[in-house]
C-alpha cells in the first residue's frame, strides 16, 4: 500500500509456487479529493484501509467508442473470484462518443442487475460520464439527460454501487470490445460477415 499527499493506492498479490513469480490479483487507486487531502498521512491511511474493504463488490469496467467507422459499446464485468464476463455490442444509430460512455456504463450495470449483483464498483474512463453520475458536474447536453436519468434508475437495485475514473490505459479490455464490436455486421440472418 501507497499513501501520498494526493492520492494512494494498494495491490493484492499472490505468489505462484509452480511458476516461482507474483502477480496482482487486485489493484485499488484513489485520488483523494480536495477536503481528503487536508487529512492527516494516518487519517489518509485509514481512509487506504477502508478503501481495501472493497473486495466484496463486483466491478464493471465499461467503454464507448462513436467514429466514423461506427458506433460500438464494451463492458466487462468482474466477479468477486476475478473472473471476467465480457459484453459487446455494436449500436444500430449515430450517436457521440459521450452517448456512446453512456451506453456502455448501462451495459455494463443491466449485466450486473441481471447477475443479482448487490455491491458494485463502476469504472469508466470518461471523465465526463463518471463526473454526472456522482452528480459532481452538471449534465448540460439534452441528449445526456435522458442517459443519466435512465442509469440513476438502475442504481436503486443495488445496496451499494460507486462510479470511479481510470485512465485509458487501464481500461484497454472494455476498450477492445467496444471497438470490435462495430467492426463486425449482422446479416438479416443474424450471420457475422
Amino acid at each position: 500500500m501507497t499513501v501520498l499527499d494526493e492520492l494512494m493506492g494498494c495491490m493484492l498479490g499472490q505468489h505462484d509456487k509452480f511458476r516461482n513469480r507474483e502477480w496482482a490479483i487486485y489493484y485499488l487507486s484513489k485520488k483523494f479529493t480536495a477536503r481528503e487531502m487536508n487529512y492527516s498521512l494516518l487519517e489518509r491511511t485509514c481512509c487506504a484501509l477502508v478503501e481495501d474493504e472493497d473486495r466484496d463488490k463486483w466491478i464493471v469496467w465499461f467503454d464507448g467508442t462513436s467514429n466514423a467507422l461506427g458506433h460500438g459499446v464494451g463492458a466487462v464485468l468482474v466477479t468477486l473470484d476475478n473472473q471476467c464476463i465480457p459484453f459487446t455490442t455494436s449500436l444500430g444509430f449515430d450517436c457521440t462518443n459521450n452517448m456512446a460512455e453512456y451506453e456502455a456504463c448501462a451495459l455494463g450495470i443491466q449485466a450486473a442487475i441481471d447477475f443479482k449483483v448487490k455491491l458494485l464498483k463502476v469504472y469508466g474512463d470518461s471523465a465526463l460520464v463518471i463526473h454526472q453520475l456522482r452528480g459532481e458536474w452538471e449534465t448540460r447536453d439534452h441528449k445526456l439527460i435522458p442517459y443519466l436519468a435512465y442509469i440513476k434508475k438502475l442504481t436503486e437495485f443495488f445496496d451499494d454501487i460507486s462510479f470511479h475514473h481510470n485512465p485509458r490505459e487501464e481500461n484497454q479490455m472494455a476498450d477492445a470490445l467496444a471497438t470490435l464490436a462495430f467492426m463486425f455486421q449482422l446479416t438479416l440472418h443474424g450471420d457475422l460477415q
